[in-house]
């Protein structure tokens, strides 16, 4: 506590409120080494959903485009499944080659599987992407047991459908439609 009188009282109060004002200079200091790390690390923790996020809307919009042209596929010409991969690979290209978001076996091959033709009477597509998960998640991620023997997380889509519409089979099919006319 200060005991200055008249003209050096106000050049004693600023000397004191300078000492508090010192004192509690470190405190922020110290709150900011706590908070920084965390507000990286809830940071992380929300970008690995997001990524996850992603990749399944891809996947799943790749799979029901595949779809909709392998229930039109027949055995007739040069329609292998190669070309139906390569299309929906294609549509896969969208989800980059960074292994956070794809480390696919192969050199990034994507794990592609084509079920059925156009005379099934469904068709179905599997896609399978193996991703790295972030770094201290991966930690989480291997406790939890969500990764395969090597560390990836591994994300599956599984798209089935009919190759017609209920609607054609209905009076017969397209055969009997035919010999109406």
């Amino acid at each position: 506590m200060c005991c200055c009188i008249d003209s050096a009282t106000a050049v004693c109060a600023a000397a004191e409120e300078n000492g508090r004002r010192r004192r509690n200079d470190g405190q922020a200091s110290v709150e900011a080494v706590i908070m920084i790390p965390l507000l990286f690390l809830l940071i992380l923790m929300l970008v690995q959903p997001g990524i996850l996020l992603y990749n399944r809307i891809v996947m799943q919009n790749a799979a029901a485009e595949g779809l909709r042209l392998l229930s039109t596929r027949t055995d007739i010409g040069d329609y292998s499944s190669d070309k139906y991969r390569g299309y929906i690979e294609r549509r896969l290209a969208s989800i980059p080659t960074i292994d956070i978001f794809h480390a696919g076996a192969d050199g990034g091959a994507w794990d592609i599987e084509l079920v059925g033709v156009d005379t099934s009477s469904e068709v179905t597509i599997r896609i399978t992407n193996k991703l790295k998960p972030l770094p201290l998640l991966d930690l989480g991620a291997t406790l939890l047991r969500l990764t395969d023997g090597n560390g990836y997380l591994v994300q599956e889509v599984k798209v089935t459908g009919p190759t017609q519409p209920d609607w054609v089979w209905d009076n017969g099919g397209p055969a009997d439609w035919a010999s109406q006319w």
